[in-house]
């Protein structure tokens, strides 16, 4: 079994700051990306950031220059720092890693549980 639990979700004013955490546990062999998604009421689920075990990163353009992705890959942990954060950022925000169980597993996808991402004043 594989488990992704985010935690850091909440509710902040315009202009301030949230920090997502995602730990992946259990069964793992190997996790090539890890990643954040967010989906608002009403609209589809979309990448907000991803990293790759090489380093390389990718940001929607709606939150580049605010938020930044992080890993740890000895935790087998990725992190989201939210900076500047708008009204439009509110969404209920997932964790995704593509990883393998074992040595000839294939790369699947595992999905967190989300966790909500309020902005308001």
């Amino acid at each position: 079994q594989v488990q992704l639990v985010e935690s850091g979700g909440g509710l902040v004013q315009p202009g301030g700051s949230l920090r997502l955490s995602c730990a992946a546990s259990g069964s793992i062999f190997r996790i090539v990306t890890m990643g954040w998604y967010r989906q608002a009421p009403g609209k589809e689920r979309e990448l907000v950031a991803h990293s790759t075990s090489g380093g390389g990163t990718n940001y929607a353009d709606s939150v580049k220059g605010r938020f930044t992705i992080s890993r740890d890959n000895t935790k087998n942990t990725v992190y989201l720092q939210m900076n500047s954060l708008k009204p439009e950022d509110t969404a209920v925000y997932y964790c995704n890693a593509d990883l393998s169980r074992f040595l000839l597993d294939n790369l699947r996808p595992y999905w967190g549980q989300g966790t909500q991402v309020t902005v308001s004043s």
